[in-house]
Protein backbone atom coordinates (compact mmCIF):
# COMPACT_ATOMS: atom_id res chain seq x y z
CA UNK A 1 0.00 0.00 0.00
CA UNK A 2 2.64 2.37 0.78
CA UNK A 3 4.93 1.91 -1.99
CA UNK A 4 1.89 1.89 -4.56
CA UNK A 5 1.14 5.73 -2.92
CA UNK A 6 4.67 6.70 -3.14
CA UNK A 7 4.51 5.85 -6.97
CA UNK A 8 1.22 7.59 -7.51
CA UNK A 9 2.61 10.95 -5.98
CA UNK A 10 5.66 10.79 -4.93
CA UNK A 11 6.10 14.56 -4.26
CA UNK A 12 2.78 14.49 -1.68
CA UNK A 13 4.75 11.89 0.04
CA UNK A 14 7.90 13.81 0.35
CA UNK A 15 6.43 16.63 1.82
CA UNK A 16 4.70 14.74 4.41
CA UNK A 17 8.31 13.01 4.69
CA UNK A 18 9.76 16.31 5.26
CA UNK A 19 6.61 17.79 7.91
CA UNK A 20 7.69 14.62 10.09
CA UNK A 21 11.02 15.64 9.95
CA UNK A 22 11.13 18.89 10.64
CA UNK A 23 11.70 20.18 7.64
CA UNK A 24 8.47 22.37 7.38
CA UNK A 25 10.40 25.43 5.22
CA UNK A 26 11.38 22.66 2.55
CA UNK A 27 7.75 22.76 1.52
CA UNK A 28 6.42 25.08 -0.57
CA UNK A 29 3.23 26.06 0.84
CA UNK A 30 4.28 26.31 4.65
CA UNK A 31 7.32 28.56 3.09
CA UNK A 32 5.02 30.48 1.25
CA UNK A 33 2.90 30.63 4.58
CA UNK A 34 6.09 31.92 6.70
CA UNK A 35 7.05 34.26 4.20
CA UNK A 36 3.33 36.08 4.23
CA UNK A 37 3.81 35.88 8.06
CA UNK A 38 7.25 37.82 7.94
CA UNK A 39 5.77 40.76 5.62
CA UNK A 40 5.98 43.96 7.71
CA UNK A 41 1.87 45.14 7.02
CA UNK A 42 2.01 41.43 9.48
CA UNK A 43 4.52 41.87 11.85
CA UNK A 44 4.93 45.38 12.77
CA UNK A 45 1.44 45.63 14.50
CA UNK A 46 1.83 42.36 16.18
CA UNK A 47 5.50 43.51 17.71
CA UNK A 48 4.25 47.05 18.36
CA UNK A 49 1.51 45.41 20.33
CA UNK A 50 3.40 42.84 22.29
CA UNK A 51 5.82 45.14 23.00
CA UNK A 52 3.07 48.08 24.23
CA UNK A 53 1.26 45.32 26.54
CA UNK A 54 4.18 43.05 27.58
CA UNK A 55 6.02 46.63 28.85
CA UNK A 56 2.16 47.87 30.19
CA UNK A 57 2.29 44.55 32.26
CA UNK A 58 5.43 44.36 33.41
CA UNK A 59 5.46 48.26 34.67
CA UNK A 60 2.26 46.98 36.57
CA UNK A 61 3.99 44.28 38.46
CA UNK A 62 7.10 45.92 39.16
CA UNK A 63 4.81 48.90 40.40
CA UNK A 64 2.76 46.36 42.37
CA UNK A 65 5.93 44.45 43.57
CA UNK A 66 7.80 47.18 44.49
CA UNK A 67 10.73 45.39 42.74
CA UNK A 68 11.99 46.99 39.76
CA UNK A 69 13.66 44.01 38.16
CA UNK A 70 10.01 42.71 37.98
CA UNK A 71 9.41 44.86 35.33
CA UNK A 72 12.33 43.76 32.70
CA UNK A 73 11.34 40.43 33.80
CA UNK A 74 7.92 39.83 32.89
CA UNK A 75 9.02 41.53 29.66
CA UNK A 76 11.42 39.76 28.47
CA UNK A 77 9.34 35.86 29.77
CA UNK A 78 6.81 37.46 28.25
CA UNK A 79 8.55 38.12 24.66
CA UNK A 80 9.77 34.50 24.95
CA UNK A 81 6.50 32.94 25.36
CA UNK A 82 4.67 34.91 22.82
CA UNK A 83 7.75 34.70 20.39
CA UNK A 84 7.91 30.76 20.71
CA UNK A 85 4.12 30.51 20.39
CA UNK A 86 4.14 32.67 16.93
CA UNK A 87 7.00 31.11 15.69
CA UNK A 88 5.06 27.23 16.38
CA UNK A 89 1.77 28.89 15.07
CA UNK A 90 1.97 31.49 11.87
CA UNK A 91 5.41 31.14 11.52
CA UNK A 92 4.45 27.21 11.03
CA UNK A 93 7.32 25.71 12.93
CA UNK A 94 5.74 23.54 15.09
CA UNK A 95 7.68 20.37 13.10
CA UNK A 96 10.63 21.63 13.49
CA UNK A 97 10.22 21.69 17.35
CA UNK A 98 8.52 19.08 17.58
CA UNK A 99 11.44 17.30 15.93
CA UNK A 100 13.70 18.60 17.85
CA UNK A 101 12.51 17.92 21.32
CA UNK A 102 12.16 14.13 19.46
CA UNK A 103 15.38 14.05 18.24
CA UNK A 104 16.38 14.89 21.47
CA UNK A 105 14.67 11.84 23.43
CA UNK A 106 16.63 9.55 20.90
CA UNK A 107 19.87 11.14 21.25
CA UNK A 108 19.67 10.56 25.22
CA UNK A 109 23.30 8.02 24.90
CA UNK A 110 24.90 11.30 23.37
CA UNK A 111 23.51 13.84 25.73
CA UNK A 112 24.95 11.60 29.07
CA UNK A 113 28.03 11.26 27.44
CA UNK A 114 28.82 14.65 26.79
CA UNK A 115 27.24 15.91 30.06
CA UNK A 116 30.17 13.46 31.66
CA UNK A 117 32.54 14.99 29.92
CA UNK A 118 31.05 18.27 30.68
CA UNK A 119 29.96 18.07 34.60
CA UNK A 120 33.15 17.10 36.56
CA UNK A 121 35.12 20.18 34.81
CA UNK A 122 31.92 22.43 35.38
CA UNK A 123 31.13 21.66 38.83
CA UNK A 124 34.81 22.43 40.06
CA UNK A 125 33.81 25.20 38.36
CA UNK A 126 30.80 26.16 39.88
CA UNK A 127 31.49 24.12 42.95
CA UNK A 128 34.49 26.99 44.12
CA UNK A 129 31.67 30.00 43.14
CA UNK A 130 29.14 27.94 45.27
CA UNK A 131 31.42 27.80 48.23
CA UNK A 132 32.25 31.09 48.06
CA UNK A 133 30.76 33.86 50.96
CA UNK A 134 30.60 36.98 47.92
CA UNK A 135 28.30 34.66 45.80
CA UNK A 136 25.87 34.11 48.06
CA UNK A 137 26.12 37.95 49.73
CA UNK A 138 25.02 38.98 46.03
CA UNK A 139 22.80 36.58 45.49
CA UNK A 140 20.93 37.54 49.19
CA UNK A 141 21.01 41.41 47.95
CA UNK A 142 18.99 40.11 44.62
CA UNK A 143 15.65 39.66 43.96
CA UNK A 144 14.26 36.43 42.42
CA UNK A 145 12.64 38.51 39.33
CA UNK A 146 17.24 39.55 38.71
CA UNK A 147 17.95 36.06 38.80
CA UNK A 148 15.68 35.04 36.44
CA UNK A 149 16.57 38.00 33.85
CA UNK A 150 20.10 37.19 34.10
CA UNK A 151 19.55 33.50 33.29
CA UNK A 152 17.19 34.44 30.24
CA UNK A 153 20.12 37.35 29.11
CA UNK A 154 22.77 34.11 29.46
CA UNK A 155 20.70 32.08 27.50
CA UNK A 156 20.30 34.69 25.06
CA UNK A 157 23.92 34.93 24.49
CA UNK A 158 24.12 31.17 24.39
CA UNK A 159 21.95 31.32 21.28
CA UNK A 160 23.45 34.36 19.92
CA UNK A 161 26.50 32.40 20.03
CA UNK A 162 25.27 29.43 18.70
CA UNK A 163 23.31 31.50 15.88
CA UNK A 164 26.50 32.48 14.31
CA UNK A 165 28.63 28.77 14.49
CA UNK A 166 25.60 26.77 13.47
CA UNK A 167 25.29 28.29 10.32
CA UNK A 168 28.96 27.16 8.92
CA UNK A 169 27.53 23.88 9.70
CA UNK A 170 24.74 23.44 7.86
CA UNK A 171 27.13 25.20 4.67
CA UNK A 172 29.26 22.25 4.81
CA UNK A 173 26.42 19.84 4.14
CA UNK A 174 25.88 20.90 0.54
CA UNK A 175 29.14 21.68 -0.99
CA UNK A 176 29.99 17.96 -1.70
CA UNK A 177 26.63 16.78 -3.33
CA UNK A 178 26.47 14.44 -6.37
CA UNK A 179 24.86 11.36 -7.74
CA UNK A 180 26.44 8.65 -5.43
CA UNK A 181 25.39 11.38 -2.51
CA UNK A 182 21.44 11.62 -3.94
CA UNK A 183 21.54 8.04 -4.34
CA UNK A 184 22.52 7.22 -0.80
CA UNK A 185 20.89 9.85 1.04
CA UNK A 186 17.40 9.26 -0.96
CA UNK A 187 17.58 5.69 0.00
CA UNK A 188 14.53 4.47 2.13
CA UNK A 189 12.83 8.06 1.27
CA UNK A 190 9.67 8.59 -0.69
CA UNK A 191 12.42 10.01 -3.30
CA UNK A 192 14.29 7.02 -3.92
CA UNK A 193 12.63 5.91 -7.30
CA UNK A 194 12.33 9.31 -8.46
CA UNK A 195 16.30 9.29 -7.70
CA UNK A 196 16.88 6.17 -9.32
CA UNK A 197 14.82 7.89 -12.93
CA UNK A 198 16.41 11.39 -12.61
CA UNK A 199 19.93 9.45 -12.29
CA UNK A 200 20.00 7.95 -15.82
CA UNK A 201 18.16 11.38 -17.49
CA UNK A 202 21.38 13.23 -18.72
CA UNK A 203 19.07 16.41 -18.84
CA UNK A 204 18.29 16.59 -15.17
CA UNK A 205 21.35 18.04 -13.02
CA UNK A 206 19.78 17.49 -9.40
CA UNK A 207 23.02 18.23 -7.57
CA UNK A 208 23.45 21.78 -9.11
CA UNK A 209 19.69 22.04 -7.11
CA UNK A 210 21.46 20.79 -3.79
CA UNK A 211 22.28 24.63 -2.66
CA UNK A 212 20.20 25.20 0.52
CA UNK A 213 19.31 28.86 0.86
CA UNK A 214 16.77 31.40 2.60
CA UNK A 215 14.07 29.98 4.92
CA UNK A 216 15.26 26.11 4.17
CA UNK A 217 19.09 26.85 5.21
CA UNK A 218 17.38 28.52 8.55
CA UNK A 219 15.20 25.12 8.93
CA UNK A 220 18.14 23.45 9.15
CA UNK A 221 19.63 26.03 11.83
CA UNK A 222 16.55 25.52 13.82
CA UNK A 223 16.76 22.18 14.25
CA UNK A 224 20.29 22.35 15.00
CA UNK A 225 19.48 24.84 17.29
CA UNK A 226 16.64 23.35 19.10
CA UNK A 227 18.34 19.64 19.89
CA UNK A 228 21.32 21.45 21.35
CA UNK A 229 19.22 23.96 23.73
CA UNK A 230 17.05 21.29 24.99
CA UNK A 231 20.59 19.96 25.77
CA UNK A 232 21.44 23.17 27.67
CA UNK A 233 18.36 23.12 29.49
CA UNK A 234 18.76 19.48 30.57
CA UNK A 235 22.35 20.26 32.15
CA UNK A 236 20.87 23.16 33.71
CA UNK A 237 18.53 21.25 35.52
CA UNK A 238 20.73 18.88 36.40
CA UNK A 239 23.26 21.52 38.02
CA UNK A 240 20.60 23.52 39.93
CA UNK A 241 18.71 20.10 41.57
CA UNK A 242 22.37 19.22 42.46
CA UNK A 243 23.40 22.18 43.87
CA UNK A 244 20.26 22.64 45.93
CA UNK A 245 20.86 18.95 47.32
CA UNK A 246 24.48 19.99 47.94
CA UNK A 247 23.91 23.17 49.71
CA UNK A 248 21.45 21.75 51.68
CA UNK A 249 23.77 19.20 52.97
CA UNK A 250 26.22 21.33 53.89
CA UNK A 251 25.58 24.50 53.73
CA UNK A 252 23.53 24.82 57.49
CA UNK A 253 21.73 28.13 58.68
CA UNK A 254 24.51 29.81 60.54
CA UNK A 255 26.66 29.45 57.94
CA UNK A 256 23.94 31.29 55.26
CA UNK A 257 23.20 33.50 57.69
CA UNK A 258 26.74 34.86 57.95
CA UNK A 259 27.43 34.36 54.41
CA UNK A 260 24.11 36.17 53.52
CA UNK A 261 24.46 39.03 56.00
CA UNK A 262 20.88 38.82 56.94
CA UNK A 263 19.03 38.01 59.94
CA UNK A 264 17.25 35.14 58.91
CA UNK A 265 16.53 32.87 56.21
CA UNK A 266 13.28 32.54 54.44
CA UNK A 267 12.44 28.44 53.69
CA UNK A 268 10.97 26.97 50.42
CA UNK A 269 7.50 25.66 51.93
CA UNK A 270 7.75 21.53 52.76
CA UNK A 271 11.65 21.63 52.03
CA UNK A 272 12.80 22.65 55.56
CA UNK A 273 16.73 22.49 54.65
CA UNK A 274 16.61 24.42 51.10
CA UNK A 275 16.68 28.14 52.15
CA UNK A 276 15.32 30.88 49.31
CA UNK A 277 18.95 32.15 49.36
CA UNK A 278 19.99 28.62 48.67
CA UNK A 279 18.04 28.67 45.54
CA UNK A 280 18.45 31.92 43.97
CA UNK A 281 22.75 31.04 44.11
CA UNK A 282 21.53 27.54 42.87
CA UNK A 283 19.82 29.24 40.09
CA UNK A 284 22.60 32.03 38.94
CA UNK A 285 25.22 29.39 39.01
CA UNK A 286 22.97 27.24 37.04
CA UNK A 287 22.58 29.86 34.09
CA UNK A 288 26.51 30.21 33.96
CA UNK A 289 26.47 26.60 33.77
CA UNK A 290 23.83 26.61 30.69
CA UNK A 291 26.31 29.33 28.85
CA UNK A 292 29.67 27.63 29.96
CA UNK A 293 27.67 24.31 28.21
CA UNK A 294 26.97 26.26 25.08
CA UNK A 295 30.29 27.38 24.41
CA UNK A 296 32.05 24.26 25.16
CA UNK A 297 29.62 22.03 22.99
CA UNK A 298 30.56 24.24 19.95
CA UNK A 299 34.35 24.34 20.65
CA UNK A 300 35.24 20.65 22.41
CA UNK A 301 36.15 18.87 19.32
CA UNK A 302 34.83 15.30 20.76
CA UNK A 303 31.65 16.39 21.27
CA UNK A 304 31.39 18.13 18.02
CA UNK A 305 33.07 14.82 16.48
CA UNK A 306 29.66 12.76 18.17
CA UNK A 307 26.93 15.34 17.86
CA UNK A 308 27.62 16.69 13.98
CA UNK A 309 28.34 12.46 13.38
CA UNK A 310 24.92 12.16 14.46
CA UNK A 311 23.33 14.99 12.91
CA UNK A 312 25.49 14.96 10.26
CA UNK A 313 23.65 12.19 8.58
CA UNK A 314 20.02 13.64 8.80
CA UNK A 315 21.50 16.82 7.23
CA UNK A 316 22.77 15.03 4.54
CA UNK A 317 19.92 13.27 3.99
CA UNK A 318 17.23 16.17 4.24
CA UNK A 319 19.75 17.79 1.29
CA UNK A 320 19.79 15.04 -0.97
CA UNK A 321 15.79 14.27 -0.88
CA UNK A 322 15.26 18.03 -1.43
CA UNK A 323 17.16 18.20 -4.09
CA UNK A 324 15.87 15.50 -6.15
CA UNK A 325 12.26 17.51 -4.78
CA UNK A 326 13.27 20.57 -6.94
CA UNK A 327 14.10 18.57 -9.81
CA UNK A 328 11.01 16.69 -9.38
CA UNK A 329 8.75 19.75 -9.06
CA UNK A 330 11.52 21.43 -11.94
CA UNK A 331 10.59 18.88 -14.62
CA UNK A 332 6.50 19.00 -13.73
CA UNK A 333 6.75 22.48 -14.62
CA UNK A 334 8.77 22.35 -17.66
CA UNK A 335 9.01 19.10 -18.56
CA UNK A 336 11.54 20.42 -21.66
CA UNK A 337 13.83 21.95 -19.25
CA UNK A 338 13.71 21.05 -15.83
CA UNK A 339 17.12 22.10 -14.37
CA UNK A 340 16.33 25.51 -15.72
CA UNK A 341 13.93 26.38 -13.60
CA UNK A 342 14.06 25.41 -10.17
CA UNK A 343 11.17 26.40 -7.90
CA UNK A 344 11.55 28.40 -5.10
Amino acid sequence: MARRRRTADPRRDTERWFLAHGLAYFVPDERAAVRSALRARHLVPLVVLVLVGTAALGGLLGWVSQQVSAAPALWASSLLVIGVLYAATALHAGPILTFGLRRTVTSVPLLVGSAMRALPLLLLFVGFLFINAEAWQMSASLSFATHWLVVLMLLGIGVVFQLVRLPEEVDLVDDAVDEAFLRRTCRGTPMADTQERFAADPQVDAPALARVTGLERWNLVLVLLVIQLVQVLALMVAVFVFLLVFGSIIMNQETQLSWTGLAQTQHVPHLGSVSAELVKVSLFLAGFSGLYFIVSAVTDETYRAQFFSVVTRELEQAVGVRAVYRALRAQEEDPAHPEQHPPG
